[in-house]
This record gives structure tokens, C-alpha cells and sequence, in this order.
């Protein structure tokens, strides 16, 4: 048996692990780890901010499922995680943060840069351990990847003192053995079958949950047999291809919209995937509808979500026998919804149309949409364009549309960006960020440069918080606190080695893009936006039938009441 650092041991504990990337700010106290990584088959991506790296290691395991792994040293780095270690935490992201530490068993250093990183952890990750001695590592590593990639995926961490890292060691690494998931219980499933089979006006409902490679191919095979009527969520966005007829749009915007007045049409939701850490798509009332909850967990019941059905295990597994057991039923109507369909598309073509300059945010989305193919990706950052674009802009393909409805942080769009370009570097990739979120981690224009990544970067421009400041305006209030001024966002590009253009009036947003992506290399476009039809959001024509039929389910013989507000 040859002896080996333990830093030496930890990294090849992570190329055991099938890690390709390490993304990072390395401090003093890394630099055993660091040496480590320069000797092994792992590409170290050095970032301008540990926020930055946290986020691209978050979004690696988003598209990839394999926890993406970031480095920072101790106190100030550390802390840096924070925000990027509850994005991965709350949007079900597998990622591993390792962090270093003054030594713990022969310190003289007194409290200089040292909190208590690993308890600070606790409450934003699924597991968070300090590493006491060199043969401690391989089953630590193992347990943290099995901890981050299990169902519900999230973050975890690893402290990795500086003494530590110089231990002399023997052990070796712990091999990932095959593991499957439970599946649903039979009886489970034919009670949700009969539960199908007996509806009259069934609607599927896709969650962020579904959003797994598994899952998707048993959705789209379920959803082409029976030809149910669907909604996403805005992190389900893409599980099935949204250019179906019977797409209704993304839950979660504004309460009188066509996807939440379908649901309410519905007297049952098959509901897959859901998870509760974005807003509720509906709310269970005590009417005769009746809700099938098919997840990899037990509902968590409160009064307003109390399913009737609970499936509880691989959700693939479960699609797919539920699939099996049901045949599409000559009673099911789905007249209502495909008049709802047909309403959005065309109330989104005529979004798409819109003109003005500065860009009103769906001619945006429209052009955005007819510039990307199929297969590109798209990264949002967090604002009120978001809203649009998970409204307007149709999916075809899973992970095509990154956006984050659980933690919505700000400064997040260009380095998922980024880590998506790192793990898909022949499609075209495309981050769309506010003017406000995008100087948050702007910096990093400059280790897209260094990496040679072709890449787009639009900043929506409105000098301003919109999305706060649409909330204030709202509420009646005084337009205070919320301005800004912006950087020469073109020359500020050019300083970093990127590309950079302004949309002027007159000019064509489509040619811009086009001309982006043949030229290659990293391009930001400064874009003025106007944000003054946001109330659109808010208000929608619902087609008449679908009117007539929810008098009907209510009873009443009313039409619904007029639509509203959020």
C-alpha cells in the first residue's frame, strides 16, 4: 500500500465519483486540495466569485443529475456559498461545496477568518460534515454524493481542514454501487386508475419534480396515449413538448390566467412531481374535484392541499404502470381546454407582435423564441421578465428554459449560463438577465472570455429594480428607492474581451442575435425595455365555452366572476 496525502485522496475520490469540473475561488487554506486537483483528470474553473461558482456547479447538476462540485476557503468565501447553497437546496439542484478550515488539531492562529462554517450550513443543505481525520474521506465523499443525488436532490457540504488535507493516508476510495428506488404500491396505483377512468374532465399537472430524465420519457408517452390536457409549473417547464395542442400554459402567474381557470375546470389533476417550494398552482377548496398526488414522496397536507390519491414512489415507474392500466375513456371531454389552448396560442402570437421601442417584453420573448432552436438554452436571472418568458415562451425540450421559482435569486442567469455551455458546448446558449441581477455577478463576462465559451448575454434595461418597482406601483405607493444608473454596458463588455452591442431604435433585436451566434465568442446586447405593460399579466379573455361549462361545474348558472388581480 503506497501513502497519499489526504488531499491526494479526496480528489481521487471525486474522479471515482465521475467529477469532471470543480468550480472556485481557492484560498491558503486549499492549496494542498489544490495541488491535488492539478495532478488529476478534474478541470479546475476558476471563478471571480464564489457565487458564480456555487451557481454553476448548482446548474451542472440541474442538467446533468450528477452533483456539480465548488470550492471556497474559509470564513468570507464560505459565507459567499450561502446564497448559491440555498438556490441548490430549494430548486432540488445535486451540488457539493467543499470548503477548507485552519488546521483543528494543531491551530495557533487564534479566531482570524473562523466561524463555524459546517453549523451555518445546517439549515440550506441535506448534509454538511467537517472532515477530523485523512481515513474519514472516502466515506464521507460517498455519502455526500449519495446524500446530494438522491430523490429530492439538493446541496451538501464538506469542510476539509488544512492539517487534514496533509495527513498521510492508505485508504482508498468507497466505488458508487447501483441502487434503484421503491416503487409505487399496487393497490396505490389501480385506486388512481379508477380514479382516472371515472373523471369526466381530467387535467394533467407537471411539477418541478417531474423534471428528470426518467420521468420525462414516461410523461410524454403517458401524455400521447391519453391525450390529457396539461399545465406546467414554471420549473416543469419542457417536461412535455408545449407546442401540443393541449399545452395550457405555465401555473404560478396570475390567478385569472388560462392554466389556473383549467384547473379549476377540471374534476381531477393528475398531479406529478409537485413540490411545494414553488407557489401553489391551486388550492383544493372542498369541491368534488379530486387530486391524485404521484411523487417520489407523501404529500405534505395542509388545508389547502389534501389529495385524494397518493402514488409514492419512482415516478417514471408509476407513469408508466399508471400508463398501462388506462385506457383514454370516450366520456372524457376535453373540449373547455382545447378552446383554452387555442385562446393562449393566439393570445401569445399577439403578444409576439407587439410594437414600440424601448422592446415591450413579449415582442422580446417572441423574437428570443424564433432565434433559439429546439435544443438551445436559455438562463434566466430573476425579475419580472421571467414571468413573461415562462408565460410566452413554448418549450419543446426539457432544461431548454432555465429559470428558478424557488429560491428566485438575482445573479444567477449568466453563470448558468455559463455551466450550461461547459456541459452542452455544441448547442447555442443564451442568458437573459435584468439590469439589476446581471451586475451582480457581471464580473464573470470575464471567465466566459478566458474559457473561449460562445455565448449571448442579453441585459434587459430599465435602470431599474422592475420587478419591485411594478410591486409598488401596484400597491398605490410613491415610485421611491428603486432607480439606478447603469454602466456603458457596451464599453463595459468590450473591457472584458467580450462583444458588445446596444439595441437603438430601429434596429432588428433577430439580426443582432443571428449575427451573435454565427460570429461566435462571447457577445453581450444591451437592450431598453419597457415594462409598462406588465398589468397584461394580470388580465385575459376567457373563451366563452369554457365560461359556460365552469357555470355549469359550479352550479350556479353564472358566468366566473371578473377577472382580477394576483
Amino acid at each position: 500500500m503506497v501513502k497519499k496525502k489526504a488531499a491526494d485522496l479526496f480528489v481521487e475520490c471525486l474522479e471515482s465519483e465521475g467529477v469532471t469540473h470543480i468550480f472556485g475561488v481557492p484560498g491558503e487554506e486549499n492549496l494542498a486540495f489544490l495541488d491535488a486537483v492539478s495532478r488529476s483528470r478534474i478541470e479546475l474553473v476558476l471563478t471571480r466569485h464564489e457565487q458564480t461558482a456555487g451557481f454553476m456547479a448548482a446548474t451542472y447538476g440541474r442538467l446533468t443529475g450528477k452533483a456539480g462540485v465548488c470550492l471556497s476557503t474559509l470564513g468570507p468565501g464560505a459565507t459567499n456559498l450561502v446564497t448559491a447553497a440555498a438556490y441548490a437546496q430549494l430548486g432540488a439542484m445535486p451540488m457539493l461545496m467543499i470548503t477548507g478550515q485552519k488546521p483543528i488539531h494543531t491551530s495557533k492562529q487564534g479566531q482570524f477568518q473562523i466561524i463555524d462554517v459546517v453549523d451555518m450550513m445546517v439549515p440550506i443543505t441535506k448534509s454538511t460534515k467537517q472532515i477530523v481525520s485523512a481515513e474519514g474521506i472516502p466515506a464521507r465523499v460517498r455519502n455526500a454524493f449519495l446524500r446530494a443525488e438522491e430523490e429530492r436532490p439538493g446541496a451538501v457540504h464538506l469542510e476539509l481542514p488544512e492539517d487534514v488535507a496533509e495527513e498521510e493516508t492508505e485508504a482508498r476510495p468507497i466505488i458508487a454501487s447501483l441502487h434503484s428506488r421503491p416503487v409505487a404500491d399496487e393497490a396505490a396505483l389501480e385506486h388512481a386508475a379508477g380514479l382516472l377512468r371515472e373523471s369526466r374532465h381530467p387535467v394533467l399537472l407537471i411539477g418541478a419534480g417531474a423534471n428528470r430524465k426518467d420521468c420525462r420519457r414516461a410523461l410524454r408517452a403517458f401524455i400521447a396515449k391519453q391525450r390529457l390536457p396539461f399545465v406546467t409549473t414554471q420549473m416543469g417547464k419542457g417536461v412535455a413538448d408545449e407546442t401540443d395542442p393541449l399545452f395550457l400554459g405555465n401555473a404560478a402567474m396570475s390567478a385569472e390566467d388560462y392554466p389556473h381557470r383549467a384547473l379549476e375546470l377540471a374534476d381531477l389533476i393528475v398531479n406529478v412531481g409537485h413540490d411545494v417550494v414553488e407557489k401553489p398552482p391551486f388550492f383544493m377548496d372542498g369541491s368534488d374535484r379530486k387530486v391524485i398526488h404521484l411523487n417520489y414522496v407523501p404529500a405534505e397536507v395542509d388545508p389547502v392541499y389534501f389529495p385524494d390519491a397518493g402514488v409514492i414512489g419512482d415516478i417514471a415507474a408509476s407513469i408508466h404502470s399508471l400508463n398501462g392500466k388506462v385506457d383514454p375513456q370516450s366520456h372524457w371531454n376535453s373540449d373547455c381546454f382545447k378552446e383554452m389552448a387555442a385562446a393562449l396560442r393566439s393570445d401569445r402570437a399577439g403578444g409576439a407582435k407587439e410594437t414600440g421601442y424601448p422592446i415591450p417584453p413579449r415582442r422580446l420573448v417572441g423574437i428570443v423564441r424564433e432565434s433559439m432552436p429546439d435544443d438551445g438554452i436559455l438562463t434566466l436571472d430573476n425579475g419580472v421578465y421571467k414571468i413573461w418568458f415562462a408565460r410566452d415562451y413554448p418549450a419543446r425540450r426539457a432544461n431548454t428554459i432555465l429559470l428558478d421559482n424557488a429560491l428566485a435569486s438575482m445573479g444567477a442567469g449568466l453563470p448558468s449560463a455559463m455551466a450550461a455551455k461547459l456541459v452542452h458546448p455544441d448547442k447555442q446558449v443564451m442568458a437573459v438577465c435584468g439590469d439589476g441581477g446581471f451586475m451582480m455577478n457581471s464580473q464573470d463576462l470575464e471567465t466566459a472570455v478566458r474559457l473561449g465559451m460562445d455565448l449571448v448575454v442579453l441585459v434587459l434595461n430599465d435602470s431599474s429594480y422592475g420587478m419591485i418597482r411594478w410591486k409598488q406601483a401596484q400597491m398605490g405607493l410613491a415610485d421611491f428607492g428603486l432607480q439606478f444608473g447603469n454602466p456603458d454596458f457596451v464599453q463595459y463588455a468590450q473591457s472584458y474581451g467580450a462583444k458588445g452591442h446596444r439595441l437603438g431604435e430601429g434596429d432588428r433585436l433577430e439580426d443582432l442575435l443571428v449575427n451573435a451566434f454565427a460570429e461566435g465568442g462571447v457577445h453581450l446586447i444591451d437592450v431598453p425595455v419597457d415594462y409598462s405593460r406588465n398589468g397584461d399579466l394580470l388580465f385575459v379573455e376567457i373563451p366563452k365555452a369554457s365560461s359556460e361549462l365552469h357555470a355549469r361545474l359550479c352550479g350556479n348558472g353564472s358566468v366566473p366572476p371578473p377577472l382580477g388581480s394576483l
